[in-house]
């Protein structure tokens, strides 16, 4: 039974099963998969978080903070880009996990996705809503209370009624891109694309124009929070609070959660080997330096005490008279998080497609793939409904809380495997390399594992109650219909399809 848990998918059994009714379209290309990362990554980071951490926790070295958790991105882009360009198929983490470690590990990365993505997605819709409302308000249009927010909310670990039944704009919002995504990825690209275009553009307009109102001396003192924060189990090391460019990097570390949904694409990718990698790559790079940029030009224009925590951006060009820049940005934020609620909604069916494949969730369903749009339809439709209740339901600081620690898990299990793969199949075809094989890998897993461990026990309470979830699933059902342990109970797989243990 344990050898069963821990066998492991080989890739001849990935590449077969693109062939056929259920593979996905092939139609993205290098620049529609950078702006599909591009899309997921710049949002609310860029538009809100830069202000509360800015003010709170690392002032202007918030530049430094940028340049931190972008190390430990690129660490793990690295890695994501080796499997991408190896195993060209839908499920990002979990298909990495399966063929290296398992299927007991593939499970668990594969329910840590979605919840990652799920909770994610919700918490962005509720966060549109938001923007939209503060948007709208500049016309002087107002949604009714009502329907303006979720029923309730959190104050000092207490619950408070709004006043409200449902986060209607929330639930539009998600309904809307629901109808997109089922359409087909083509044209969830091209809504996607127009989404980063308007708000790169915006991004270029506050750095250029901010840029002629900066005053050197609102960087100094450039580090008065000190340049620590190591913290384990949300505890300080050293005790204090926990202020500082580590610390500060440990938040905006989330600011970059995206890159890693352009693996989830691979299959649709017409050339993956190569496209899917420079995706990965150049959203990520191009992501660094736009919020390095923003943090500078920020921080420069006002001083990190006065900045305003809800909407930092916007409010730092009318503290310097540009208040009809208002417009241009609250335009340019609604945009932005718009295309990050389109890219994580787009990934989580392909997780739950792959997954289904192999047996591990009901295929009839979540394996799906429509007759006319190409696209895993049915589970698309729910992975809305449940986003959308969500969203409508639940208010942003609880959804907020749900999503970090499993998306930090996910790295440092790709970052492992890389390892894996490469000492139990070192002659395998890898179109893209990751460098530096094993310092990078393992630098990687490190500095996640500390990232995650820098958040409250909360958090890992969470994770785990999750998982017992997920583990109840998988021994109740994903086990008993699981494909690969069908081959290996009949004794007689194919030469082409053998099954490995990680300790052949």
């Amino acid at each position: 039974m344990v050898k069963r848990l821990f066998a492991r998918k080989p890739l001849s059994m990935l590449l077969k099963e693109m062939e056929g009714e259920h593979r996905l379209r092939r139609v993205l290309g290098p620049t529609a998969l950078t702006s599909l990362g591009i899309g997921c990554i710049i949002g609310a980071g860029i538009f809100v978080m830069t202000g509360l951490v800015a003010r709170e926790t690392t002032g202007p070295a918030l530049v430094l903070s940028f340049v931190v958790a972008g190390a430990a991105c690129v660490l793990a882009a690295l890695c994501y880009a080796e499997f991408a360009s190896m195993a060209p198929v839908a499920g990002s983490a979990y298909t990495y996990a399966y063929t290296t470690l398992g299927e007991l590990f593939a499970w668990i990365i594969g329910w840590d996705l979605v919840l990652e993505y799920t909770v994610a997605s919700a918490s962005v819709a509720n966060g549109w809503s938001k923007h939209f409302q503060e948007f709208i308000d500049i016309f002087g249009i107002h949604v009714p209370k009502v329907l303006a927010n979720a029923p309730f909310d959190l104050s000092a670990g207490k619950h408070l009624l709004t006043g409200s039944f449902v986060d209607l704009p929330a639930l539009a919002i998600v309904m809307i891109v629901t109808l997109v995504l089922v359409i087909g990825i083509r044209e969830s690209a091209g809504f996607n694309t127009a989404m980063v275009l308007t708000k790169v553009v915006v991004v270029l307009f506050v750095i250029v124009a901010g840029a002629f109102y900066i005053d050197p001396r609102n960087w100094h003192p450039f580090a008065p929070y000190g340049y620590g924060g190591i913290a384990f189990f949300g505890k300080t090391i050293g005790g204090g609070p926990q202020v500082g460019v580590l610390a500060g990097a440990a938040i905006m570390f989330f600011a970059y959660i995206g890159f890693d949904s352009v693996s989830t694409h691979a299959e649709e990718a017409r050339n993956p080997q190569r496209d899917v990698p420079i995706g990965i790559v150049a959203s990520l790079g191009i992501a660094t330096v736009l919020y390095i940029l923003v943090a500078a030009v920020l921080t420069g224009m006002v001083p990190y005490d006065k900045i305003n925590v809800n909407a930092p951006i916007a409010n730092a060009f009318k503290q310097v008279g540009l208040s009809s820049a208002h417009f241009i940005i609250s335009l340019g934020a609604l945009a932005g998080i718009t295309s990050v609620l389109l890219v994580l909604m787009l990934s989580q069916p392909r997780v739950l497609l792959a997954m289904a494949r192999d047996g591990l969730l009901p295929r009839s369903f979540f394996g799906a793939v429509h007759e006319r749009f190409r696209t895993p339809w049915k589970s698309t439709i729910l992975t809305g409904a449940v986003v959308g209740v969500m969203a409508a339901l639940l208010p942003l600081r609880i959804l907020a809380e749900l999503v970090n620690i499993g998306t930090l898990l996910a790295f440092v299990i790709v970052c492992v495997a890389v390892l894996v793969m490469r000492r139990l199949n070192p002659n395998a075809h890898r179109p893209f390399r990751c460098p530096l094989v094993p310092w990078i890998p393992l630098c990687g897993a490190v500095l996640c594992l500390g990232l995650m461990f820098s958040l409250s026990y909360q958090n890992w309470l969470r994770l785990g109650v999750w998982l017992l979830v997920g583990f109840t699933i998988y021994f109740a059902y994903g086990r008993r219909h699981s494909i690969l342990r069908s081959t290996m109970k009949s004794g007689k797989p194919n030469k082409k399809e053998e099954v490995f243990l990680p300790w052949n």
